[in-house]
């Protein structure tokens, strides 16, 4: 009943009905323990945090969005993780409050990147930019803190021929 449309692009995923929390936050719970809390790691990144702008299947509001995105937050840092928001670039500002830092993809190609800038980089909170299509403003990026690089979309290892990662600020032990 929890189970929408497909994400266009992304065979295999489909988008829920977050305002059925009832239902929805014992499996993300489950989730967090088992596949993160309980594996040594300390932070999570939940993907597709913008539900009420797409095709999901469902009519959902941006509060109903938003409160879906706190309850998220509020049970990771229940269980002792830090929480990143995903995307979600035109709400970073409503968000912001509840998440401990932020990961963008695309923030400069559609121009978005100004929403994080006044409000997790305002804040002190970090924030990793990711770009597929266009290279990221460099000197902006570095000027307020924000982490940025370019990438390709499949996120391949260096093995790989198809691997790109041109950071603003070259990754070394006296970086970042």
């Amino acid at each position: 009943s929890v189970i929408g449309k497909e994400d266009v692009g992304w065979p295999g995923s489909y988008w829920l009905d977050i305002r059925q929390l009832d239902i929805i936050m014992p499996i993300m719970k489950d989730r967090m323990v088992n596949w993160c809390k309980n594996k040594g790691f300390d932070a999570i990144e939940p993907d597709e945090t913008e539900v009420w702008s797409n095709k999901s299947g469902f009519t959902i509001t941006k509060a109903q969005n938003n409160a879906f995105n706190k309850a998220i937050a509020d049970q990771a840092h229940a269980l002792g993780l830090s929480v990143g928001l995903k995307g979600n670039n035109t709400e970073a500002a409503d968000n912001e409050p509840y998440f401990d830092w932020a990961l963008t993809e695309q923030c400069w190609e559609y121009d978005e990147c100004d929403n994080f800038q006044k409000s997790f980089l305002a804040k002190g909170k970090a924030v990793f930019n990711i770009e597929y299509n266009v290279n990221p403003n460099c000197a902006q990026a570095n000027a307020w803190h924000m982490n940025s690089a370019k990438r390709d979309l499949d996120v391949v290892g260096p093995t790989n021929k198809k691997f790109l990662y041109q950071p603003c600020v070259a990754d070394s032990k006296n970086t970042w």
